[in-house]
């Protein structure tokens, strides 16, 4: 089996020893993503739902750069810095995703990289 790294300069670059995607087979497997502004690899906002937003718009540039896109998404995982948020992260992806929703695990967590509020990892299948 092939394998193919992507990445995009529509979405932050890594910030450590990994890419924000690879594809093994027909499966895409996506970095978690972080609520930086890909120009200035900066915070967004300390406001959560702006984070929010900001995590699935770097998630989805890093899906178009692997061929794919939120159709395509099959699994999420989120972590949060406190689980009081995750009404934020539904109401998000009830704005970006269409039914049938991906596959989706939410986990509480200490503290996230850059001591930011929320971050988002995914798979997507690019086959039929």
């Amino acid at each position: 089996m092939s394998r193919k790294v992507f990445s995009t300069d529509k979405a932050p670059s890594a910030i450590g020893a990994y890419s924000q995607a690879v594809q093994a087979g027909d499966t895409v497997y996506l970095s978690g993503a972080i609520p930086l502004v890909p120009e200035t690899m900066e915070l967004v906002s300390d406001d959560v739902k702006t984070q929010i937003v900001q995590v699935f718009d770097n998630l989805e540039a890093v899906c178009q750069a692997s061929g794919g896109s939120f159709d395509k998404v099959v699994k999420l995982t989120v972590f949060l810095t406190d689980l009081a948020d995750f009404p934020l992260v539904n109401e998000v992806m009830e704005e970006r995703f269409s039914t049938p929703y991906p596959a989706r695990a939410a986990i509480g967590v200490a503290s996230l990289p850059k001591n930011v509020a929320v971050e988002v990892e995914g798979v997507m299948y690019l086959g039929d």
